[in-house]
Formats: structure tokens, C-alpha cells, sequence
């Protein structure tokens, strides 16, 4: 039945640094910007190279999620790797703060973790 994850909706609460972070220094495609005047709010649909997505949206005013230490709900999205050692030096270089890189104990595969410009957990993971 199902196929495979289509996208990730993530609320941003500044957009124009949102979307520098996951399309300058993420490096996802935009494929398409819009403003919804109604709602005054912007949606940015980028894409993966494998074609998984990601819709970054802003709202005003739109409350704080908690995510640490363990809440309930969405824990962190994941981006597969070739390398897990580049693409940490490369989030260095844009300066974002990325966590010790560590072995996942039941497949052998290398991860680390770094946050989005609102402190939304996300994964890098090492095919």
C-alpha cells in the first residue's frame, strides 16, 4: 500500500533564513515559491535528489513545538548521506553546530544530528 514518504511540512518562523538554510547550505532544489495572501503565509516546496520533499511554510505567530528533551510526536527527520564526514565539514563551513558524529548500534551506520534555524532536529545518516 504505501511507497515511500512523499514530503515533510516544517513551520518556520523566519522565512527568508528558513529558506537559505534548506536550499543555500542543504542544498535542496526549490521547485516552487508561493505566497498565500489569505494567509499570509509563504509555502516553498523544495526537492531531495531522489525526489522526497520538503514544503517549508510560514505562519505568523505560530506557537513553539517542543522537541527536546523526548516529547511526543515527529522526533527528527533524517537526510541519507554518501558521507557523513562531508557533509558535516560542509555544515561547519556554513556555520552550523553539528553534533560528534556516532556509529547507529544495529546496522554499523554512521549518523550525527544538527538543527534547523528553529531548532528543529534533523539527522544526517550515512548510506
Amino acid at each position: 500500500m504505501l511507497k515511500s514518504i512523499h514530503h515533510a511540512a516544517i513551520i518556520c518562523s523566519d522565512y527568508p533564513r528558513s529558506k537559505n538554510f534548506y536550499s543555500e547550505i542543504l542544498g535542496l532544489e526549490i521547485i516552487a515559491e508561493n505566497y498565500r495572501a489569505p494567509r499570509n503565509s509563504w509555502k516553498l516546496d523544495l526537492r531531495l535528489p531522489d525526489g522526497g520533499q520538503v514544503e517549508l511554510f510560514s505562519f505568523a505567530d505560530a506557537p513553539v513545538r517542543p522537541s527536546y528533551p523526548e516529547a511526543r510526536g515527529l522526533r527528527h527527520l533524517a537526510f541519507a548521506v554518501d558521507s557523513i564526514q562531508e557533509a558535516k565539514a560542509h555544515l561547519e563551513a556554513c556555520g552550523v553546530e553539528v553534533e560528534p558524529v556516532r556509529v547507529d548500534e544495529y546496522t554499523g551506520k554512521r549518523f550525527t544530528f544538527f538543527s534547523d534555524p528553529d531548532g528543529l532536529p534533523l539527522e544526517l545518516y550515512e548510506q
